[in-house]
């Protein structure tokens, strides 16, 4: 059964509109607290959101929700998706939440969950809980509703936590590092930690007002970052998301690195030091053939997912490995982590820097990539996928490009859109049919 109200990263869209309304915050923490309040001990919840406007709206129509069915409530504010699913184990919590619609402009926001081992919700969690959303919810007597608390302390918590990740033995002092917090979760304790930690630190992205989270900054604008790490002469720039599980990088000359770089960067380390586990990458069906040629050179593999961290997060736990993610930046450290992380994922890039002592612009850039083209068609409703047409021009091309190149076209799983990504060694080639594969889309979704 298809679920009705989670995607692929819990349950996103417009504030406002269906399903991310007060309402259905009041019954998400009714239908969370409901499902897991399993043992006999006092029941608690972590909430924590990014710096959204609507995150104030959220957040404590969820504590009412939460509250009325007996859950006591623990309020962190604004934090990094990781932080939450950190501190919803190390405070012993039945469920965290965070309050984020992740690299979102400011007017979406969502709701994402963790279960008491800080683990995103598995499907079938997920199902119990639209079941028990669609019911009547299970009201405790007055003397047993919850209580809430807002803890001051939590930022120190994690950006503790993050230090502990970066090797003892080094320090980031003499290096200057561009952080771009995306005016998100992370802008007080990406530069704190940084600092901690000996960096020269130069924070742009940090100043949120409720509406400029990943406005023309963060991991999904990155010209601001590349542009401040030449301007003031730094040695590298990180620019995360506005919920943090995002990182991306550039060296010292503002040339951009992916996802894709970054696995092959921290794989290679972790390789040397006898540390990689199942001698393999686990990343999606996005990842550049590029990366899946440089693994092979170094005898590593690579394993491919469904686009979505919670599969590369599912494949990773069912092999073993400790390395994996996106393209996009979402990198799974799972030595560390539940989820992705994009501080301590920065810091593994800053320690293989610190270490090799090389510039930036000779250890990110690991492979070369495949000529690789993404363009995103949006849609209002229907199957655009399921027309003849669309399906002609794609079997064309898949005819075309045979071994030598490889075809994604997907719906997203957090928006409207229609994803269509070719990529071969002929970059012509490439072009022409995302060119022609999107016009098919675009003409059947009229």
């Amino acid at each position: 059964m298809a679920r009705k109200f989670f995607g692929t990263d819990g349950i996103r869209g417009r504030t406002n509109t269906d399903p991310i309304t007060a309402a259905m915050a009041l019954k998400v923490g009714q239908a969370a607290g409901t499902l897991f309040q399993r043992g006999d001990h006092r029941h608690r919840v972590v909430i924590g959101k990014d710096t959204r406007l609507s995150g104030y709206m959220m957040e404590s129509a969820l504590t009412a929700g939460f509250t009325s069915v007996g859950m006591d409530v623990v309020l962190l504010g604004p934090m990094p998706t990781p932080a939450v699913a950190m501190l919803t184990t190390s405070m012993r919590a039945d469920i965290g939440v965070m309050i984020s619609a992740s690299h979102n402009p400011y007017e979406d926001n969502g709701i994402k969950l963790f279960g008491p081992d800080g683990y995103k919700l598995s499907d079938e969690d997920e199902k119990a809980l639209e079941a028990l959303i669609e019911g009547e919810p299970k009201l405790v007597p007055s003397d047993r509703i919850g209580r809430a608390k807002r803890i001051d302390d939590a930022s120190g918590r994690y950006v503790h936590f993050a230090k502990s990740t970066f090797p003892d033995r080094l320090r980031l002092d003499g290096l200057k590092i561009v952080v771009d917090c995306a005016n998100g979760a992370a802008y007080k304790v990406a530069p704190q930690a940084l600092w901690e930690l000996g960096a020269d630190v130069v924070p742009i992205g940090v100043e949120p007002d409720g509406t400029n989270i990943n406005k023309g900054c963060g991991s999904t604008h990155c010209d601001a970052m590349m542009e401040t790490v030449v301007a003031c002469g730094a040695n590298i720039g990180l620019a995360l998301d506005g919920d943090a599980d995002r990182l991306l990088v550039c060296d010292e000359k503002g040339e951009l690195v992916d996802g894709d770089q970054l696995m092959a960067l921290i794989a290679g380390r972790l390789q040397k030091e006898g540390t990689l586990k199942g001698d393999k990458v686990v990343a999606t069906l996005m990842s550049n053939l590029g990366l899946e040629r440089k693994l092979g050179a170094m005898g590593l593999g690579l394993t491919r997912t469904k686009v979505g961290d919670r599969y590369v997060l599912e494949e990773m736990r069912a092999s073993g490995s400790n390395v994996g993610g996106e393209q996009s930046g979402h990198l799974i450290l799972s030595d560390y982590a539940t989820t992705g992380d994009g501080l301590v994922a920065g810091l593994q890039v800053l320690a293989a820097l610190v270490e090799e002592e090389k510039p930036a612009s000779a250890l990110l850039r690991q492979f070369d990539p495949v000529p690789q083209l993404l363009k995103n068609v949006r849609f209002n409703g229907g199957d655009p996928l399921a027309s003849e047409a669309v399906q002609s021009v794609i079997a064309e091309a898949e005819k075309d490009f045979g071994s030598a190149g490889r075809l994604v076209i997907r719906k997203s799983g957090t928006e409207p859109l229609i994803r269509v990504m070719a990529e071969g060694d002929d970059a012509g080639q490439v072009e022409r049919w995302v060119d022609a594969i999107c016009g098919a889309v675009s003409e059947a979704a009229q």
